[in-house]
């Protein structure tokens, strides 16, 4: 048997536990510069906020309702999810974390539990050790616990956050409950694809014919089908090195100054080459983009991006900072005001063995300097030690208003109990 745990209304939640006060309150998250909204309690998905859309346009709702706002908190809700999945692991060493909020664990060899009784176990020890509710689906197959995940999460009442789909009734009943475009896998340009078929549930996905199904959606739609049909056909997934690693930012205003975009730019090649470090990897290339602000049409628009491939691996920030700057050279324009830009490393090896070239102009004393930077800035402070091209007296500051205090990753942050 498959379970997915899910952090209900997860960064709002993380809120809230710091913030007793707000349980049952209206509640918004919004993006970096608190431009967009990114997440919603209950209580204001009910007032009809839409997710995804800029703050400005719900503007009138938020203050009708008294709708707290927040501005996104990521170390926050990084530890917070780090704490949820380090407490999965004690109830099964067979897990694979899907999300910031939502995990897949298997339990192989539990054929003598209740489960009904372990879930609950299971959402009662996170809302114990970290104050977050969550709802827990289990069934034979990751898609099916998924379903269920749902069906837990919208009666909890009637289920106390935990259902298990582990007979065929219950699977067929589950399956025509769920809107064909709610299935895991199915994406938008599916769901209307088999709307149009007349096909609206998840039942109905698993009539159709094996052939249509591998035509239309390919492989990978045949095992989500099986998988629903109860035949695990979705295992758990390993983790696995990331593809790519990026830096973007929105800014605070405007730049229109090509060194004003340069400065910012080699602060981002800077951050991704740590991160490349961390990850013990090389990288072969890197994209760079910078963007005006879309949402203002008064303003001429402008989008570049450019792939900039390197004469080595390298995961030196030096080099990976000369490559950035070499790619935003080629795609400055002036006369612009921009708003957005971010370096992507890509096309990575390992750090260990490394490939050599037969000309390698790669500068072995980088190696070494990296090391010695990474120490310094670890035991000192992320920022302490920087490159020329970077501001000393600048770090990234975005638009956040209303940002609650990191009260879990910063000594000076903790809360303060009064006795």
């Amino acid at each position: 048997m498959y379970a997915l745990v899910d952090g209900n209304n997860f960064y709002a939640s993380c809120e809230r536990v710091f913030r007793p006060d707000l349980r049952n309150k209206p509640i918004v998250i919004l993006s970096n510069n608190d431009g967009v909204i990114i997440a919603r309690s209950n209580e204001t998905k009910a007032l009809g906020v839409l997710m995804g859309a800029p703050v400005y346009k719900s503007a009138e709702i938020i203050k009708k309702h008294n709708i707290t706002v927040f501005s996104s908190n990521f170390p926050l809700y990084g530890d917070m999810s780090n704490r949820m999945m380090t407490i999965l692991q004690t109830f099964t060493p067979n897990i694979e974390i899907y999300s910031i909020d939502e995990a897949f664990l298997k339990f192989e060899g539990y054929e003598l539990f209740n489960l009904q009784e372990y879930g609950e176990k299971i959402r009662n020890t996170i809302h114990k050790n970290i104050g977050i509710p969550s709802g827990v689906g289990i069934a034979p197959t990751k898609s099916l616990a998924k379903v269920a995940s749902h069906i837990a999460k919208k009666f909890p009442d009637r289920t106390n956050s935990v259902y298990i789909i582990d007979n065929e009734e219950k699977r067929i009943k589950a399956l025509k409950w769920t809107k064909v475009g709610d299935v895991w896998g199915i994406g938008r340009r599916h769901a209307k694809r088999l709307q149009a078929q007349n096909i609206n549930t998840a039942y109905d996905f698993t009539q159709l014919s094996d052939a249509w199904i591998k035509k239309h959606m390919s492989i990978i739609g045949l095992r989500l089908k099986k998988d629903l049909l109860g035949t695990p056909h979705i295992h758990l997934e390993d983790v696995k090195s990331k593809k790519s690693i990026a830096t973007t930012r929105s800014f605070d205003y405007p730049y229109t100054k090509y060194n004003e975009l340069k400065e910012r730019i080699t602060t981002f090649a800077f951050s991704c080459a740590e991160k490349l470090r961390k990850n013990k990897q090389n990288s072969g290339s890197l994209m760079v983009f910078i963007h005006t602000n879309s949402f203002n049409k008064e303003q001429p628009q402008y989008y570049k991006n450019i792939v900039i491939k390197f004469a080595f691996q390298t995961n030196s920030s030096i080099d990976i900072v000369k490559y950035a700057i070499e790619g935003l050279k080629r795609i400055y324009k002036k006369g612009f005001k921009y708003k957005k830009a971010g370096v992507i490393l890509m096309d990575f090896t390992p750090e260990n063995p490394e490939q050599l070239v037969l000309f390698d102009y790669k500068n072995s004393k980088h190696t070494k300097l990296m090391q010695v930077i990474d120490e310094i800035n670890t035991k000192n402070g992320k920022h302490l030690v920087r490159l020329s091209g970077q501001d000393l007296k600048k770090t990234w500051k975005m638009k956040q208003e209303n940002l609650s205090q990191k009260y879990t990753t910063s000594l000076s942050e903790v809360i303060e109990i009064n006795v």
